[in-house]
């Protein structure tokens, strides 16, 4: 069986940086832009990581290229956030990393968790909470996988053709009352995930253990530096309500205290109903909502909609952060760009 790690962080100590061959470099495989950037980070000068869902992909219906099942294959080390987000990502992992340490970094220890809401208007930002319940003591207490080879599985991968690993039968992942997977956007979680992803490359590969966890100190000093800096720019903000497009930011409203009213469609995987844009058109109204804030791949149609009539302005945010360089940067980069598109907001 596949080894579910439930790890715990270490602080990481000093800082530095050196040249090291990446011959025995641990394999490590991702899912979205945002892990990878922040596994990148902790890499940085020993290796980099691979990414499994593109740029522009759907977390929650992408089907793998051949190169990304292969990178599956080939990992010693999954991160990802967990069958929440990417439910049938669950499947391939478990056959082509079947030998690899699994790392869903939703249930790992010191993450701050959200519950999922489902009402058209919200209460201002609610409190997160560590999901303690699902976390062992550090000490990887997995499961593992048949040791079978990875080859087989990656020799079924033809070069033309994409392979199709997504299930619609496992639904999606964004149900009322369940855990919300974008726990990513929370500055907190970043600084904590640094430690946990630190800590298993460490014990991975020894040999390069003191540099992950300088990097993964020094990540988190820019991260603390990036927030510092976001909650200045979000001051004159601070009291006026917006709406989103899909509930994917409510780590970033916690965490940096915003007043997100709604949002016009419970997930990014069906469209609003009539009656639900026209409660939310009242909820722009009544609340005075200042910005409705849309996203790239969806239909700016639906934001013209709730917009009509009323003086809120719009502006376009990206939970993935799609338009950003993937790399030891883009974590940082995301959420400054999430809080200009809110500061900016005409």
């Amino acid at each position: 069986m596949t080894k579910i790690i439930r790890a715990a962080g270490l602080t990481a100590v000093g800082w530095a940086m050196t040249g090291l061959a990446w011959a025995d470099v641990p394999s490590v495989a991702t899912d979205i832009t945002p892990v990878h950037g922040l596994v990148a980070r902790v890499m940085q000068g020993v290796g980099q990581p691979d990414l499994v869902v593109p740029p522009g992909a759907s977390p929650h219906s992408h089907s793998m290229r051949p190169s990304e099942a292969k990178a599956l294959n080939r990992a010693d080390v999954v991160f990802w956030i967990g069958p929440e987000l990417t439910p049938w990502l669950e499947g391939p992992i478990s056959t082509l990393a079947s030998k690899a340490v699994v790392v869903p970094l939703l249930t790992t220890e010191g993450t701050q968790t959200l519950v999922i809401r489902d009402a058209v208007q919200f209460t201002l930002s609610g409190d997160a909470h560590h999901d303690d319940d699902h976390h062992d003591d550090h000490g990887h207490d997995s499961h593992g996988h048949d040791e079978g080879g990875h080859d087989d599985h990656a020799d079924h991968h033809d070069e033309d053709h994409d392979t199709h690993d997504t299930h619609d039968d496992h639904g999606h992942a964004h149900e009322a009352g369940s855990l919300d997977p974008h726990a990513w956007l929370m500055a907190e979680n970043g600084l904590a995930w640094l430690d946990v992803i630190a800590d298993v490359l460490a014990e991975k590969d020894p040999e390069n253990a003191g540099l992950y966890r300088d990097n993964a100190k020094a990540g988190q000093a820019e991260i603390i530096a990036a927030a510092a800096q976001i909650k200045s720019d979000l001051e004159s903000v601070r009291d006026k309500p917006f709406v989103v497009f899909h509930d994917a930011y409510q780590y970033f409203e916690t965490g940096f205290g915003l007043p997100a009213a709604g949002a016009i469609s419970l997930s990014d995987a069906s469209d609003p109903s009539p009656a639900r844009i026209a409660e939310i058109r009242d909820v722009v109204t009544d609340q005075h909502v200042t910005c409705v804030l849309s996203e790239p791949q969806f239909n700016p149609g639906l934001v013209a909609t709730v917009l009509d009539g009323t003086d809120a302005g719009t502006a376009v945010v990206d939970p993935l952060g799609v338009a950003l360089e993937p790399g030891p940067g883009f974590y940082t980069d995301l959420l400054a760009s999430i809080a200009n598109a809110i500061a900016d907001c005409k």
